[in-house]
């Protein structure tokens, strides 16, 4: 798919941080200029410029009082445009709002959308036109934190057999990954009363050795287990705010940008697409390899397959809940969540992180108010 090369976008917070000799821009119009080449040559001098650097400049260009401008003068200024002004903003941090127990937005008319912000085209299969950006990272950190919605998913790949790696239904986490933490406590159940064979010798030996489990191992793998719930609880916490909501320490490439949306970003963007609010079993199995691994180097065998099994399980509950907070009618605890979930999403991005519980929000002070 051919991508035509777009003017590029910036927001105000972009242009008023250049506001100095080095590196000067202005707007007029709603288009943004990099006057820095044309201050020492600027017939009013250089001081008036930057004076008015980083800001909008048509009300003193119409001032003939401080300093008369030609038409020549603007289509001189034309040869200077790097860029245009994105479209601010408009959803998110609405203190009024407030998720319903019924919460279901109004679709998004996907060509006004891209008339209006120039940010995504959600008709066209969205990794091309990340990978191809012609925002800066302020306008893409706006936009994808403005929630669209459409009947169906997105695209993230032309071609089929990509885009059906990138949809994931939420039955399939308890699926994969239940076996996985069931098989994981009984082999720290049967290391804990001796040696076993190593997994890939025998992945299936704990299933055939059920009648060799006994009270005193399950006696000590149980903690192990509600170890690995609550640390699973601190790794949602932590990965939530520190890896998916990493947006201040982003470098402004559209490489990073486009991994930022693979990883979260299309989340915030699209937060009812029903295929992509869990973790498909690929990007879930890269993320917990360094944590699994450092288990087993911290702590014997039998106790990190306890742990492990704790956090596993716990995952596959985070990942149906997050599912059940979007669109399932809940009982009270989970429709407080829902509540505190969504308003992470419509009401303020920046705080909220808890998904399964509020405990680490308070921990940390990052409870949002709902």
């Amino acid at each position: 798919m051919a991508v035509l090369k777009r003017i590029r976008i910036f927001t105000t917070e972009d242009v008023s941080s250049h506001k100095h000799a080095g590196s000067c821009w202005v707007t007029l119009r709603g288009k943004v200029y990099d006057v820095t080449p044309f201050i020492p040559d600027h017939p009013g001098g250089e001081d008036i410029i930057l004076k008015h650097g980083g800001a909008d400049v048509e009300d003193i260009m119409r001032d003939k009082d401080v300093h008369d401008h030609s038409d020549a003068a603007y289509e001189m200024l034309e040869e200077y445009m790097i860029g245009r002004l994105g479209t601010e903003a408009t959803i998110v941090n609405d203190a009024a709002w407030e998720a319903t127990n019924d919460f279901k937005p109004e679709d998004t008319d996907s060509a006004e959308d891209f008339a209006k912000t120039q940010f995504l085209d959600l008709r066209q299969p969205l990794l091309w036109q990340m990978w191809h950006a012609n925002f800066s990272k302020s306008y893409y950190l706006k936009q994808v934190h403005q929630p669209r919605h459409l009947k169906h998913s997105a695209r993230l790949f032309g071609p089929n057999i990509l885009e059906l790696c990138t949809r994931t239904v939420w039955y399939v986490v308890p699926l994969i990954w239940l076996p996985i933490a069931i098989n994981l406590f009984a082999r720290s159940m049967l290391q804990f009363s001796g040696p076993i064979p190593h997994f890939w010798n025998d992945p299936l030996y704990p299933f055939y050795n059920v009648s060799s489990l006994t009270m005193n191992a399950l006696s000590k793998t149980l903690p192990c287990f509600f170890l690995g719930n609550l640390i699973w609880t601190l790794l949602e916490y932590g990965m939530h705010r520190f890896l998916f909501h990493i947006d201040d320490l982003l470098p402004d490439k559209p490489i990073f940008l486009t991994l930022h949306f693979l990883l979260h970003g299309i989340h915030h963007y699209m937060p009812m697409d029903r295929l992509r609010l869990v973790m498909p079993p690929v990007l879930f199995a890269t993320l917990q390899a360094p944590f699994t691994r450092l288990a087993y180097i911290l702590f014997p065998t039998s106790v990190a397959n306890g742990i492990i099994s704790g956090a596993f399980t716990f995952y596959a509950v985070y990942d149906c809940m997050h599912y059940a907070l979007h669109h399932t009618r809940l009982p009270a605890y989970m429709q407080e969540m829902k509540k505190y979930h969504l308003a992470h999403h419509y009401k303020n991005f920046e705080l909220g992180f808890g998904v399964t519980s509020k405990i680490w929000d308070y921990v940390f002070n990052t409870v949002l108010p709902v």
